[in-house]
């Protein structure tokens, strides 16, 4: 059983870098009102991706081409929302539904292309290995960096858009474009509930999300991305739930005050 929970420390330590990132650049994503852009960037790499297992291209040609893809996602999304700031979510929902059909199309013209669709959009993070953690771990601090030394950095769309797309081109490969998209929204969405300790708040339902999504993986013979998937929004449930209370009780006091009523 310790051998067993000892293959978890890689795949942990996975979670962990992707929750340090991914649950900031959520609580900016929520700000900005673009909740479809992770959805879409992690659809643009997953198409690159696609590609590269297509060609036949590994390692560092196949990571290349996942990011240029990412990063001509995000550039997308970034003209959208210039363009057209009232539509956006639409249009970057038909960039994310656009992409998604060519990948199905592609898939669908080789012999393995729905197994490797099912791989990048379920993915498996069980998988991931020390060695593969390092472009993750050194995007991850050179994000922090980034994100604290210049606080202001990322609030500009000309470098939001690029670390947004670097950041889900490495992880999307290890996690699957739907635990991408849960650790990117999920915790924050929980921490916004919240009235103070938002971020440490979002970076515990994430790592305990991965923690106990993994472990419940091992002992049920699970997919480990949708299990985690699944205990990322069992523990961010109690939170938005007394959040929802708290604001039918607040509510209620301003219906009896007097108040405007809230249907």
């Amino acid at each position: 059983m310790i051998d067993s929970l000892a293959l978890l420390l890689a795949p942990l330590a996975a979670g962990v870098l992707a929750t340090l990132t991914h649950t900031l650049l959520g609580r900016e994503v929520l700000a900005r009102g673009i909740v479809f852009i992770d959805l879409a960037v992690a659809q643009c790499a997953a198409l690159g991706a696609l590609v590269g297992s297509l060609m036949h291209l590994h390692g560092i040609e196949s990571a290349v081409l996942t990011l240029v893809f990412a990063l001509t996602g995000a550039l997308a999304v970034a003209g959208l929302c210039a363009r057209w700031p009232e539509r956006r979510e639409a249009m970057i929902g038909s960039l994310y539904i656009g992409a998604a059909s060519l990948a199905a199309l592609l898939a669908s013209r080789d012999p393995h292309g729905v197994e490797h669709m099912n791989r990048l959009l379920a993915g498996d993070v069980l998988w991931s290995s020390w060695a593969g953690l390092v472009p993750l771990a050194g995007a991850t601090v050179l994000f922090f960096l980034m994100r604290f030394v210049f606080p202001g950095l990322l609030r500009r769309d000309l470098l939001f858009y690029p670390a947004f797309a670097v950041i889900i081109s490495l992880s999307l490969p290890m996690l699957g474009l739907y635990l991408v998209f849960a650790t990117l929204i999920i915790p924050a969405l929980a921490g916004a509930a919240l009235p103070r300790g938002r971020g440490a708040a979002a970076m515990t339902i994430g790592v305990g999300g991965y923690a106990g999504g993994l472990v419940a993986s091992l002992l049920l013979d699970w997919p480990s991305g949708p299990t985690i998937v699944l205990t990322l929004l069992l523990l961010s449930m109690p939170v938005l739930a007394r959040r929802s209370a708290a604001g039918t009780r607040h509510d209620d006091v301003r219906g009896a005050a007097g108040g405007v009523p809230s249907d």
